[in-house]
């Protein structure tokens, strides 16, 4: 049974990888149009359940995919990149709001946890002051995980403080994580307040009421976001209301068959992202590069390749996504350290980048330095395995052989790759020491391919499918945040072991 499921899961989620990256190639520097999603709409629609997983945890990620592709197609040809990144933003709110009319006792308990939010204006004004700071230095500031700065971090915090049933209070916590409700990241109305003249206490009372506006009614909190941010694509009231519409029958299917909250309110909202967002002008504009094109597939083809050779040594439906992530982490630090540059090198470089980004755009968006923070955990978790495979071989001229979980990682497709084997093609030729690294540094304002979100969220179902009762999100793991272990001291401000 569990050969069965690894094997599909696997399958299913390079299918979902490369219907990206194959869009991407064929597409990059043209213009984008909502049809151009549809090999990865494919790819989906052959997600089916196995063995023991739940066809309700199945249905809830295929049937979102479709209703997201089919309802943007009725509203607009196009989404333009400044409104693209939100596309994985309606979803959850939709969601939580077919729970609250479901069930009753969950909106009970959600409202007790907006009374929670109330009391809790100490520790919500300490949290935004320190994120508007930059105490924490760079952060996720809608964290998979707990990390110090994270919404999820104060959220959890605030959840011990609710005397309210565990199901629910995991479910109000897994809908800020991997489960997107809104758009907001907590601390944007604070430090957009104070620099606009407002006294502190002011600010605050005006972050806490937006905060309770997310969970009290989330459809029209981020409608109001929308509004606020100056969104043109498309009408998001209209998608939600028809997203809400379409997504009742999978939602209530999933109660009835146990699936926890916390699960219904993740496995919609991070499957959609593909479509208008990774797939989108933003890429086909950022891949118009060559290189930054070269590393995309190399490290894709370094992820297929190193997951179908250990197909038949997975004991454990959580090895491949472990072997997927670790994979693409050592294909990214490998090819950094081609260009003489390593992981302790980079996060150096951008923490310190962040502290001068703090000083230069104070009212900067929660989201600002997101992706770098998960740019550089990646490629730190790449260097670990890397500096080991190097040292293990020493001086000794073998083929360099990195091991995640013990498991072997292919590093031939970077070298067959022409683009990255050829960098003076991309620069003065008889200079092209940093071409490499160049292209890395786009990639570090947008991983999602290379972490890789798509293969992520694919196997995440896969194993929720398996674990329908346990909630999947967030991370209750040390995330082994890059710079938490290499420049700054915080471990002791994260909550993963504290998690409700």
């Amino acid at each position: 049974m569990a050969e069965e499921v690894i094997e599909k899961m696997v399958k299913e989620a390079m299918a979902a990888q490369w219907a990206d990256v194959n869009v991407i190639k064929e597409k990059r520097g043209k213009e984008f149009v909502i049809d151009d999603v549809k090999p990865y709409v494919d790819a989906v629609n052959q997600m089916k359940a196995v063995g023991n997983q739940s066809k309700a945890v199945i249905r809830l990620h295929v049937d979102s995919v479709n209703a997201h592709y089919e309802i943007l197609r009725s509203l607009t040809k196009t989404v333009r990149p400044e409104d693209d990144p939100f596309v994985e933003h309606y979803q959850t709110p939709a969601i939580m709001e077919i729970l609250y009319e479901e069930d009753e006792s969950f909106r009970k308990s959600v409202e007790k946890f907006i009374e929670g939010i109330e009391k809790a204006e100490a520790l919500i004004g300490l949290e935004v002051v320190r994120r508007y700071g930059g105490f924490y230095g760079p952060t996720c500031v809608v964290d998979f995980a707990l990390i110090p700065g994270s919404t999820s971090n104060i959220v959890n915090r605030i959840l011990k403080t609710v005397d309210i049933p565990k199901e629910h209070a995991q479910a109000i916590l897994a809908s800020k994580s991997w489960g997107m409700n809104t758009s907001y990241g907590f601390g944007e109305v604070f430090a957009k307040e104070i620099e606009n003249g407002a006294t502190l206490s002011d600010a605050i009372k005006k972050e806490i009421e937006m905060i309770k506006l997310v969970y009290d009614q989330p459809t029209e909190a981020q409608a109001k976001l929308m509004d606020e941010h100056g969104h043109q694509s498309f009408d998001v009231r209209k998608y939600m209301s028809e997203y809400k519409s379409r997504m009742k029958g999978a939602v209530k299917e999933a109660m009835d068959d146990g699936v926890h909250y916390g699960n219904i309110v993740t496995v919609p909202a991070y499957c959609v992202g593909d479509a208008a967002h990774h797939i989108a002008q933003s890429t086909f504009n950022m891949c118009k590069d060559d290189v930054v094109m070269a590393v995309i597939e190399a490290t894709s083809a370094v992820m297929d390749s190193t997951l179908n050779a250990n197909l038949d040594k997975f004991k454990s439906e959580y090895q491949p996504l472990s072997v997927a992530t670790g994979a693409g982490a050592v294909a990214v630090e490998y090819i950094l350290e081609l260009d003489g540059f390593n992981a302790p090198m980079i996060v150096d470089l951008l923490t310190k980048r962040f502290h001068n980004y703090v000083q230069l755009y104070p009212t900067r968006g929660g989201a600002a330095e997101l992706h770098n923070h998960d740019f550089m955990d990646m490629i730190y978790r790449g260097w670990k395995y890397l500096d080991k495979a190097r040292r293990d071989r020493n001086g000794v001229e073998t083929k360099l052989v990195p091991k995640v979980g013990g498991f072997e990682v292919n590093l031939d497709p970077i070298h067959e790759n022409e683009v990255l084997m050829n960098p003076q093609r991309y620069a003065y030729p008889g200079c092209a020491i940093s071409v490499r690294f160049s292209a890395l540094m786009r990639l570090a304002d947008y991983p999602c391919l290379l972490t890789s979100e798509p293969v992520t969220a694919t196997m995440m179902t896969n194993i929720i499918a398996l674990h329908k009762e346990s909630p999947a999100s967030p991370a209750r793991v040390c995330k082994d945040c890059a710079t938490a272990a290499l420049v700054d001291f915080r471990h002791a401000y994260c909550q993963w072991k504290e998690a409700v």
